[in-house]
């Protein structure tokens, strides 16, 4: 496992620069979480590492497999100065821990929802899962094991969220983009829905 964690860091390195912050959680039950924190150009970007230690797996099967499933590190970018976005540092453990906690397998199109800001003040208690192989490229691993996905968070406001589960992910995506939606803006307002 440290191997792999440490094959992750260097992708995350390579593709974002030095992190100039780190914090380490660690829940009941679970593998430690880290959350990096990396600084430039306006914009602080969070990765988790330690979430793709496990493969994730269907929570039905008796015996996980060790080795095969998918493996996965979460990415969230906002823009610096608007907020005290450090405080998402938990919140994102705690959805890297899910897998490991409710057996979920988080992938693209996916919602994960806190049920409380994401940060004090933040108008998002949620997010959707993008597609990963844009800011950081798939760390690919020796065979059987899958590759790490580097999977970015957009965050989402409860209406957001709720459009989302009616019209799937797909449609918020086209209606973000079709109004020029800044999902980086830590306090944007949620996008017209009508």
């Amino acid at each position: 496992m440290a191997d792999l964690l440490a094959l992750v860091e260097a992708r995350l390195r390579t593709a974002l620069g030095e992190p100039d912050a780190r914090a380490a959680v660690t829940f009941l039950g679970t593998d430690r979480i880290e959350v990096l924190r990396f600084t430039g150009g306006g914009l602080v970007r969070y990765a988790t590492l330690g979430m793709s230690a496990q493969p994730m797996g269907d929570p039905t099967v008796v015996v996980a497999d060790p080795v095969r499933g998918p493996r996965a590190e979460l990415l969230l970018t906002v823009r610096t100065g608007h907020a005290d976005t450090d405080k998402v540092l938990r919140p994102l453990a705690v959805l890297a821990a899910s897998p490991q906690v409710e057996g979920l397998v988080v992938a693209p199109g996916a919602s994960l929802d806190l049920g409380e800001p994401l940060w004090p003040g933040a108008p998002f208690s949620s997010v959707l899962v993008a597609e990963s192989g844009g800011l950081v490229e798939d760390l690919a691993l020796d065979e059987p094991m899958d590759p790490v996905r580097f999977l970015p968070l957009l965050p989402m406001t409860q209406n957001e969220a709720a459009w989302k589960r009616v019209h799937g992910a797909a449609a918020l995506q086209e209606r973000w983009l079709a109004r020029g939606t800044d999902l980086r803006d830590p306090r944007r307002q949620a996008v017209a829905l009508d």
